[in-house]
C-alpha cells in the first residue's frame, strides 16, 4: 500500500510542469517498450485492450479481463499506471477502487458516457460518482489520479456542434469539484476551443494531437497531458499486416 501511495503521488505531480505525455499501451510487452524509452508514466487505452482481447470497445470487453489485462502491464513496470477504464463498467465505488488497486495501477481514466445508450451520462449524476469513487479511493487509503474525460466533442453523442464546448466547460467544473485530478475533453480539434478549455476549466486538462494540435502547440496552450488512445496500437497491427503481406 506503501509503495502504491507514492506511485500515486508520482503520477499526480506529474500533471504539473512539464508536460506529462502518455503514449498508451495494451499489453505487457507494449509497457515495457515506452518504460524502456523513458516516459514517466504508463497508460492504456481501452479500445486497443479490448481489441486485443478479442471484444469491442465500449464496455464491449468484461471488466475481469480488462482489469487483469491492466495487472499484467502494473506488473511488467515500475512505473505508475493510470488505466483506462471505460465508464467504470457499472461497478460499485468502493468495488472500483478494490478492483483497480489490486491490478497495481493508481489512475484510471473515467467517461460520462452512458454506454447502455451510447449517449452522455446525467452530468450531475456523473459527478456524484466520482465524488464516490474519490471518498473510496480516500477510505481505501491510496489516492488515486482520477482523469475525467468529456465526451461532448464525440460527433456521435448527440451534442450540436455549437453547444459542444459551453456543456465541456460546464461538465469539466463540475467533475474537477467532485474531484477530479485532470479533465479529458477528447475529440477536441480546433485550437482555439482546447485553449478556451484550459482557460475556463482552471486545472490540468488532457489534450490529443491533431491537425491544428502538435505537441508543440499542445504545451503552448498549457495542457497538462497528452495521450494517444489505441493508435499505437493501431499502426503496430498495421506493421504486423504489411509484413504479412510481403511474406
Amino acid at each position: 500500500m506503501t509503495d502504491l501511495n507514492a506511485r500515486a503521488e508520482t503520477l499526480r505531480a506529474l500533471h504539473s510542469g512539464e508536460m506529462l505525455v502518455l503514449p498508451n499501451v495494451w499489453d505487457a510487452a507494449s509497457a515495457e517498450v515506452v518504460a524502456e524509452a523513458g516516459f514517466p508514466a504508463i497508460a492504456t487505452a481501452s479500445a486497443a485492450v479490448s481489441a486485443m482481447l478479442g471484444h469491442p470497445d465500449g464496455e464491449g470487453a468484461p471488466w475481469r479481463e480488462m482489469f487483469a489485462a491492466a495487472g499484467r502491464v502494473a506488473r511488467a513496470v515500475s512505473l505508475p499506471v493510470t488505466v483506462d477504464a471505460e465508464a467504470g463498467y457499472g461497478l460499485a465505488p468502493r468495488e472500483f477502487v478494490d478492483r483497480l488497486l489490486e491490478t497495481g495501477a493508481v489512475g484510471c481514466n473515467l467517461e460520462d458516457t452512458d454506454h447502455r445508450t451510447g449517449k452522455p451520462a446525467d452530468a450531475d449524476e456523473h459527478a456524484q460518482r466520482l465524488a464516490d469513487i474519490r471518498s473510496a479511493a480516500t477510505e481505501a487509503g491510496v489516492p488515486i489520479v482520477v482523469n475525467a474525460r468529456v465526451d461532448t466533442f464525440l460527433g456521435d453523442r448527440g451534442i450540436p456542434e455549437p453547444e459542444r464546448l459551453a456543456e465541456a466547460i460546464r461538465r469539466g467544473r463540475l467533475y474537477r469539484e467532485a474531484g477530479a485530478d485532470c479533465v479529458y475533453p477528447i475529440g477536441v480539434r480546433r485550437r482555439d476551443d482546447l485553449a478556451t478549455l484550459v482557460t475556463e476549466l482552471a486545472c490540468p486538462v488532457n489534450g490529443n494531437v491533431g491537425e491544428e494540435l502538435d505537441l508543440t502547440a499542445l504545451r503552448e496552450l498549457g495542457v497538462a497531458r497528452v495521450s494517444y488512445g489505441p493508435r499505437f496500437y493501431r499502426a503496430a497491427l498495421e506493421g504486423f499486416r504489411t509484413a504479412i503481406e510481403r511474406l
